[in-house]
């Protein structure tokens, strides 16, 4: 038996999580003196509140070892071999800590610890790919050889309203460079070997600059992965993200439609009013 486990930063929903047999390890959220667990007992629009009266957003530490040492071992005990996913390494030192982990175990053969080299549902796509792949019976060598070579064709990308979250956190240095709240610009993240960069600036409202968002991603989602597409959010108007999914269903591409409202430790860095559609580009 092979248990697929991720951190918490994949934004899958309980629904999904469920459905493939999935168990999270939270990142934790410091606000002030209180440090609180992702996705447990703190949401992202108590991080809003919170971030809008103290002017900072919070700090976000990595997957406890403890918490680690007790899942991992939870499996492993009764014989079955795990696969890990963690946000990319140049985020976060999850991934350390869930090696370490298994290291303390001594179960570094029966504990494979991914580096998805992503964040959000972009982690989320590789890891409902290999909990497929251990439903069908496929080794643990097999997923990861096969996850491995997928992460490089994951795409995440996302459209944020406003460029305070990111700026206080630090995570993307391109965007210090972007006077975003004097020229009303809502720039385009994207992933790129785990690494987050700005790739496109669109200007006037945060609805309009999402929907030309999608508009311009269609020539690439004609090339993706047909299984399935998530749009990941973080407190956008349900209006909005109906007229998002209007857009991509009209594309007739994908089997799944995807909704998933990003967690605490992504929202707590790209703030309020932020969308992405992520997928995986076909081979």
């Amino acid at each position: 038996m092979i248990k697929i486990i991720s951190d918490s930063t994949c934004d899958l929903s309980e629904e999904l999580l469920n459905k493939y047999d999935i168990d999270i390890l939270p990142l934790h959220v410091v606000m002030g003196d209180k440090e609180y667990i992702d996705g447990v007992n703190i949401s992202p629009d108590e991080i809003y509140v919170w971030s809008d009266e103290h002017k900072e957003t919070p700090k976000t530490s990595a997957v406890g070892i403890e918490e680690a040492i007790n899942l991992f071992r939870k499996y492993t005990d009764a014989g079955e071999e795990i696969i890990a996913f963690t946000i990319s390494e140049d985020m976060s030192t999850t991934a350390n800590v869930m090696r370490i982990a298994a290291e303390e175990l001594e179960k570094e053969d029966k504990i494979h610890v991914i580096d998805s080299m992503n964040l959000s549902t972009g982690v989320g796509h590789l890891v409902v790919e290999a909990a497929i792949m251990a439903k069908n019976g496929e080794s643990a060598e097999t997923i990861v050889n096969k996850i491995e070579k997928m992460r490089h064709r994951v795409r995440a990308s996302f459209v944020i309203d406003t460029l305070v979250y990111l700026q206080r956190g630090g995570r993307c240095s391109s965007v210090a460079a972007i006077a975003g709240g004097l020229l009303k610009l809502h720039p385009k993240i994207v992933v790129e070997n785990g690494k987050m960069i700005v790739s496109k600036k669109y200007r006037g409202s945060i609805d309009s600059a999402i929907l030309k968002y999608v508009a311009d991603l269609e020539e690439e989602l004609a090339k993706a992965k047909k299984d399935r597409v998530f749009i990941t959010h973080s407190g956008c108007d349900k209006e909005l993200i109906a007229k998002v999914m209007e857009k991509l269903e009209a594309l007739n591409r994908f089997d799944e439609i995807l909704v998933t409202r990003a967690g605490s430790v992504i929202s707590s860095h790209c703030g309020p009013g932020t969308l992405g559609v992520l997928f995986i580009e076909e081979e």
